[in-house]
């Protein structure tokens, strides 16, 4: 085996440090040798890429679920694949506007250069190598979605993919495999050591989701050659029940959001702020809603388990912690069951009041079917607790359009915000979807995540009568002096009318 076989029957353990090099070095030696890929190419490949998630769907949707034990098909039917074939669709329809050069010159520059014949432009150009360390927890989705922007973009991209879910490892590797040449597209498949190696490899650009802890370590081994790092994090992502909110309704939304993938997700609401006087009328409206949604857990298929048995241990872990220091516990368990379970890796949905900042629960990511619920007497005491932890990947706000819903989103910081629903900011085509401070640094999706994957490489082209670089370089004519300096004491006049105080603090002059 050279680089990586194409025969779709390759499995994860051919994998080697020495194979994981060339096949990076192949991609690498083949960008170079070709040069940018043309509209079509990049549309073919983007067709391919369709061909091989909706050719494999079923086959990857069900080695997901046995990945988790047990993961709705019909769920994982729509995030995993469904979605990403919607992506590349608009990705193709948009493609050749968004390969076109630019010409953001300002009015005056357009002018010099129609009498000079100074020339200037912007041209998206392929960064080479792309890196997609994919996460277990939507395994197909997260590893697909950036690979769609970076081929868009021209570039060959290797996929890592998490070795907690290697059944769909090895099914998404195999669909790959049947449609592109490693050279251009190529799955990675291995443990922590074909992990970290891959994180060390020279990119020209790494794109990883996942946790805050291990982005560390992603970063600090993209240093080492100065590769950039997009960073799709997660964090705590608080919601807000408004003081004039439909409870019941609302309620009924913000639990099935939080079941979603049994909380397992980066966007899930972790925490949700209730009105005091309305917090009890809260917790009725979501046990009922879960039970409506969930009769049974304990062999219902459209219950998500936990991915593996470290996860279970924390999670349940996580709630113990809390209940040991005071917290009201509600699991809403279905009659006749013993919940939770951990041959099956089944916890139900909990809720938690009288929580506290001090509780481990209200520190760590959950991921997992809990939501604690914390009381509020003010929009504003919301703002300055949120506001007090690191920034989420998204925000949640259910109720009106008011003056306190912009308040609070003008006020508080997180990668996007969706209200009355849950990650619809992130869904939409044409939004940017990305993290900041503690939930990763980039953005992606549409456009973004083509100029995310896109050196726009700036191109000029100076007059032949004229050289503007004359005006740094000797010799300097004095006349040029004089204009020069009654340029700047015009601009001086200028901006000394305006540049006064927008805001004097009292006492001050």
């Amino acid at each position: 085996m050279t680089a990586l076989s194409q025969d779709p029957t390759v499995t994860s353990s051919d994998w080697t440090i020495e194979t994981l090099h060339a096949a990076f070095e192949r991609q690498r030696q083949e960008h170079l040798r070709a040069g940018p890929p043309d509209l079509a190419l990049r549309r073919n490949r983007l067709d391919r890429l369709g061909a091989a998630l909706a050719g494999n769907a079923d086959a990857l949707v069900r080695a997901i679920s046995a990945d988790y034990g047990n993961r709705p098909l019909a769920g994982a039917l729509a995030a995993e694949v469904l979605l990403q074939l919607e992506d590349i669709r608009s990705t193709k329809k948009s493609l050749a506007t968004w390969m076109k050069p630019r010409h953001p010159q300002p009015r005056y520059l357009r002018a010099a250069g129609l009498a000079t014949g100074l020339k200037a432009w912007v041209e998206p150009t392929p960064l080479g190598v792309v890196g997609v360390i994919a996460p277990w927890n939507f395994p197909v989705a997260l590893a697909v979605q950036p690979a769609i922007a970076a081929i868009a973009a021209g570039n060959r991209v290797m996929i890592k993919m998490s070795d907690l879910t290697p059944r769909t490892a090895e099914a998404l590797r195999s669909a790959i495999a049947a449609h592109f040449d490693p050279a251009e597209v190529t799955v990675v498949t291995g443990d922590l050591d074909i992990a970290t190696a891959f994180s060390s490899l020279p990119f020209d650009h790494i794109f990883f989701t996942g946790s805050p802890a291990v982005a560390k370590h992603i970063q600090r081994a993209a240093a080492d050659h100065l590769t950039p790092v997009t960073l799709e994090l997660g964090g705590k992502s608080p919601t807000v029940l408004a003081p004039d909110a439909d409870v019941a309704k609302w309620a009924k939304r913000i639990v099935k959001a939080r079941l979603a993938n049994s909380g397992q997700l980066c966007l899930s609401p972790d925490y949700v702020f209730v009105p005091r006087a309305r917090v009890n009328a809260f917790l009725t409206a979501a046990e009922d809603a879960c039970r409506k949604a969930l009769p049974t857990v304990a062999d219902n298929t459209d219950f998500c388990t936990i991915i593996n048995d470290n996860h279970f241990r924390r999670i349940s872990a996580l709630i113990e912690d809390a209940r040991k220091r005071g917290a009201t516990v509600r699991e809403v368990i279905p009659a006749g069951e013993r919940l939770p379970d951990a041959a099956t890796r089944r916890i139900p949905f909990t809720l938690l009041t009288d929580t506290t900042p001090d509780m481990e629960i209200m520190q760590e990511e959950i991921f997992g079917p809990v939501l604690p619920v914390v009381p509020y007497d003010t929009v504003d005491e919301v703002i300055d607790e949120i506001n007090s932890r690191p920034v989420p990947l998204g925000s949640y706000w259910f109720g009106p359009d008011s003056a306190d819903f912009r308040r609070f989103v003008a006020r508080t910081r997180s990668g996007g915000v969706t209200r009355n629903d849950f990650a619809l900011h992130a869904s939409l085509a044409g939004l940017p979807f990305g993290g900041v401070g503690n939930s990763g640094t980039g953005y992606y999706h549409g456009q973004y995540g083509f100029e995310t994957f896109s050196h726009l490489r700036a191109v000029a082209v100076s007059p032949n009568a004229f050289s503007p670089v004359s005006l740094l370089s000797p010799p300097f004519n004095p006349v040029l002096e004089k204009g020069l300096r009654s340029v700047v004491g015009l601009w001086s006049k200028r901006l000394g009318k305006k540049a006064t105080p927008h805001h004097r603090p009292k006492g001050t002059t």
